[in-house]
């Protein structure tokens, strides 16, 4: 149903062909209007407008329409770009007050251009828009009332545009379904030319090209569909593209040059019969539209579109059962692309977890030059370049909501000859940096950060690094990692001493890829790290264990619910990760470690799980660091345990992707579970036999093991679990729903 009073009063269109048209078809349908006009210059074009219904009323000259125009109408200027300033004209001496215009030029540098010649100033009625959407067929009969559907305007206002105009086109163009964005006139130019001008230079040059080819009779008549698909746009409205080529001359020349001289690059490799440089542009080509599609999806928190929104509903009750594997460890998906992207010969990686956080660390390094294969079914093949063979990426580096990501990456690249920025998603962009910025600043790397220390991260180029000995302040291994990878570009021996033991995935794979480490007191506090500089990195192998953090759902599903027994396969079970095994023992969870084995230096096992009873206990401190990412699910296993559970020294949760002390308490509250937050930990009262909780809708605040852990609860829940903002999974679980529902949890993704 369209709204009870239209959003605007008259819609003229001037130009009825498939932009103007099919606007005003949507506006029509959407009730958004009270009558469209159109003006076009032919009268047979008049005719037909009004024949098929897309205006109510059709003229020849705007003028005759001006004087019945008044306040809250629009008029809309739908010709060649090369037209608007006529249009201009007609409009300047008898358009009244209060009457909203604008437009869908392609280049909205000559629009304004246009504004300034006919009326000495952009007046702030004028709202310069660009709806990109369109197809190769044009003129009136084209036009369709669901073209916007889905689609993106592109609003260019100016400092003076009035706000009740600019809210006028914004609410317009919603009313079609179309996606609303602004941006600066120079920009929307430089984007255009190289996204949409030069592919149909490309096009119209391509298939003039082949048309004076004496054999194009053949070569049209057997086009794959990749040609026909590409080639298609040369079937565009030439006058309009005439009008965009010379009214976005400078852009669109900038763009073919960049081309012409990529392309002549890549006749240079296909002559040499250089494939690795063949390898580079398209394994990066093929990679890139996805990459791009999750860099502008970080406007969502910036500009009015809507973000992808994934509810689980978990309906309570059932058990868990069979064998299963779950994806690869995410701490060494990571590590394997920085230190295989970085070792001299090919890195074959298996088990890679194609999440996106660990698709961020890949994109990062492909991003500076570096060859990678894959992922296919978990396999990457890394063509490495050595410590020193990056190359200056071609603006900043996007890691989405991978915190590993940014601070290990900080470390790698404080000792690099160009300058590089990192930045990141709403989430990453909150998350506290200088945690890794202060030591490398100690050790001569010059970064800045954003205000309060938080992303982006800017870090300047050609410093010299010395090695320092750093005693960590709080238990980090991302921390450490940075400093020990800093440590690998730096003068002298670079130390680490940790307060209490944590994850040691990069100590294990510098020694995997050949790097000496020296290491001491592995499981105590005080433990000991250090590498010295000027080292180098040898290809290797690498089998990526099933990640335990990930498994932990499945083991806490098993050990709370009653009837359930799961064997966890090719699990990773490195002793500095291993505190939720010791964690539900000590609680009195059923767990056995079958087919101990060493897979490329990291302890693997197969662990089984039944139901037990358990009883809440006071988690041991030393445990705490070796199970911190775990918390969430062992939470929910508290919950379900006999008595009370006390958590301490676990500051480090409050700063994660979410306070997850705080956002789990929460949660258990409103499944009404007695959980009291404390500023290091949290108090836990179980249950005990029968439902530990009740229905209702928690929020996950876009933390992904929150949401695993609420769906988890479930199995022991008396009703419904709503559990909001779920999209997040997918950057450490890709496939936790699908696993979770074979597993046997009841589990539905709205």
């Amino acid at each position: 149903m369209g709204p009870e009073r239209p959003l605007i009063g008259r819609l003229v269109v001037v130009g009825i062909g498939l932009i103007g048209g099919s606007l005003a078809l949507a506006l029509k349908a959407a009730g958004a209007c009270r009558e469209v006009i159109g003006v076009a210059r032919r009268a047979r074009t008049c005719e037909q407008a009004v024949e098929l219904g897309i205006v109510d009323r059709a003229v020849t000259a705007l003028g005759d329409v001006l004087p019945q125009l008044e306040a809250g109408d629009v008029v809309f200027v739908a010709v060649p770009t090369l037209a608007v300033e006529q249009v201009f004209a007609e409009l300047r001496d008898g358009l009244p007050a209060g009457v909203t215009v604008t437009d869908g030029a392609s280049v909205k540098g000559s629009v304004i251009a246009a504004a300034e010649k006919v009326w000495g100033r952009v007046p702030d009625f004028l709202v310069p828009g660009h709806p990109i959407a369109g197809s190769e067929k044009s003129g009136v009969t084209a036009a369709r009332d669901d073209l916007y559907i889905a689609h993106r305007i592109i609003l260019t206002p100016l400092e003076n545009t009035d706000a009740g105009h600019l809210q006028r086109v914004v609410q317009m163009w919603q009313a079609t379904g179309a996606e609303v964005l602004d941006m600066p006139v120079g920009e929307h130019d430089e984007v255009l030319a190289a996204t949409s001008h030069l592919p149909h230079v490309i096009a119209f040059g391509l298939v003039d090209t082949l048309a004076h080819d004496a054999e194009n009779e053949n070569i049209f008549r057997y086009a794959a569909g990749g040609f026909r698909d590409f080639t298609r746009i040369a079937s565009s409205d030439p006058v309009m593209w005439r009008d965009i080529m010379l009214a976005n001359r400078d852009a669109i020349l900038n763009a073919i040059d960049l081309y012409t001289a990529n392309l002549a690059s890549l006749r240079g490799a296909i002559a040499a019969g250089d494939g690795e440089q063949l390898m580079g542009v398209f394994t990066r080509a093929k990679a890139a539209r996805d990459h791009f599609t999750k860099m502008l999806a970080k406007k969502a928190y910036t500009e009015p579109m809507q973000t992808q929104e994934v509810t689980f509903i978990a309906q309570p009750g059932g058990s868990v059962s069979g064998r299963l594997r779950v994806p690869g460890d995410k701490s060494m998906s990571h590590r394997s692309i920085m230190l295989g992207s970085l070792a001299e010969g090919v890195t074959e990686v298996e088990g890679f977890l194609e999440g996106e956080d660990a698709l961020a660390t890949l994109q990062a390094f492909r991003d500076m030059g570096v060859v990678i294969e894959g992922p296919v079914d978990g396999r990457v093949v890394i063509h490495g370049v050595g410590l020193h063979g990056l190359q200056a990426p071609p603006g900043p580096l996007y890691l989405g909501n991978s915190g590993t990501s940014m601070r290990l990456l900080a470390g790698l690249l404080a000792g690099q000859d160009f300058d590089v920025t990192l930045t990141g998603d709403e989430s990453l962009s909150k998350r506290p940096m200088n945690r890794v910025a202060d030591p490398l600043r100690d050790m001569g790397a010059d970064i800045e950060t954003g205000p309060d220390g938080r992303p982006p991260l800017v870090l300047k180029g050609g410093r010299k690094l010395h090695g320092i000995d750093y005693q960590l302040p709080m238990a980090s291994a991302q921390v450490k990692s940075c400093v020990l990878l800093a440590g690998l570009y730096a003068e002298g021996e670079t130390s680490t001493t940790e307060p209490a033991p944590t994850r040691d995935h990069t100590e294990r794979m510098l020694t995997g890829f050949g790097y000496d480490v020296q290491r001491s007191g592995v499981r105590h506090e005080g433990a000991r790290a250090t590498v010295r500089g000027g080292g180098k990195l040898t290809a290797s192998r690498i089998d990526v264990p099933a990640d335990i953090s990930s498994a932990t759902f499945f083991m806490v599903a098993a050990a709370i619910a009653p009837g359930s027994d799961v064997l966890l396969e090719h699990v990773g079970i490195n002793p500095t990760r291993d505190g939720v095994i010791n964690i539900l023992r000590a609680m009195g969870a059923d767990i056995e470690l079958l087919n101990r084995r060493s897979v490329g230096g990291e302890p693997v096992a197969d662990i089984r799980v039944r139901y037990a009873p358990m009883q809440g206990i006071q988690i041991p401190e030393d445990q705490v660091p070796l199970a911190i990412d775990e918390f969430p699910a062992l939470f929910v296993a508290a919950a379900c345990a006999e008595g009370e559970t006390v958590l301490t020294g676990a500051e480090e949760l409050r700063v994660k992707e979410s306070d997850r002390i705080q956002a789990m308490a929460d949660g258990l509250r409103i499944l009404g579970v007695n959980a009291e937050p404390t500023p290091d930990g949290i108090v836990i009262q179980g249950a005990g036999e029968g439902a530990a909780f009740g229905g209702g809708t928690v929020d996950s605040l876009g933390d992904h093991r929150i949401a695993m852990s609420f769906a988890v609860a479930s199995l022991r829940a008396r009703d419904t679990i709503r559990i909001l903002h779920c999209a997040n999974v997918a950057t450490s679980f890709p496939n936790f729903a699908e696993l979770a529902t074979k597993a046997g949890l009841k589990l539905q993704v709205a």
